[in-house]
């Protein structure tokens, strides 16, 4: 049983508040398959007309935005013992290349890797932890965080229940295939990230002192 078939067995009320969730958790730093839920449920939606897709929407940007807010908190309280800490309970989404790639990322695009982390995985569980280490000023990292939010979660509703409405029989019987594109094209960004984040790796190395002496490392200050 996939995804949606899943969804189907279960009231229209506590998909709008498992869409929250589990979208509010990914948000917060947890790697959990926020958008799948996300794609499926608005799939659903089109189909079966006890779903509002504004209730979902709603729900799925409610989620995401304080998911987002909650991690920053976090972030901010932990600093740099929490990534360590991430990275020994997630090594394969926080391990020190993906880390470093997303400190370079917030160290060139600023405020506005915040805003497009949204639409990529790897990013997306970064943003609210990161900017809280890198004590990013919180009102730069709300206002990302709502436009952001709304633009991907509200989004990425309106047009897959639009797809679904358009296209209902056909999306009836190959429903599957647009989680297989979903998942597609999250995998494709995963692979790309990961190449970049063993470069970034990589030149991290060849650039570290050579003396073993640890230094203590401030903050790295976020461009506006």
């Amino acid at each position: 049983m996939h995804v949606q078939e899943w969804l189907e067995t279960i009231p229209a009320v506590a998909i709008y508040a498992l869409v929250g969730v589990v979208i509010g958790l990914e948000s917060l730093g947890i790697p959990l398959p926020g958008e799948i839920v996300l794609v499926s449920s608005a799939l659903l939606a089109s189909q079966h007309g006890d779903i509002n897709p504004y209730v979902l929407g709603a729900c799925a940007t409610a989620g995401a935005i304080i998911g987002d807010s909650i991690g920053y908190a976090i972030g901010r309280k932990g600093g740099r013992p929490l990534l360590a800490w991430l990275g020994k309970k997630f090594p394969k989404h926080f391990s020190e290349a993906n880390i470093a790639l997303a400190e370079r990322s917030f160290e060139k695009w600023g405020v506005w890797a915040v805003f497009f982390g949204r639409f990529v995985a790897l990013l997306r569980i970064f943003a609210g932890p990161l900017a809280g280490v890198l004590r990013m000023p919180y009102w730069k990292f709300l206002l990302a965080n709502v436009f952001g939010g709304i633009l991907w979660a509200g989004g990425t509703t309106a047009v897959v229940y639009s797809v679904g409405v358009v296209a209902e029989a056909w999306l009836k019987r190959f429903s599957w295939l647009g989680l297989v594109l979903a998942v597609a094209i999250g995998l494709t960004s995963m692979l790309v990230l990961k190449n970049r984040a063993k470069k970034a790796a990589a030149r991290a190395e060849t650039q570290a002192p050579a003396s073993a002496v640890p230094v203590a490392k401030e903050p790295v200050p976020v461009a506006d």
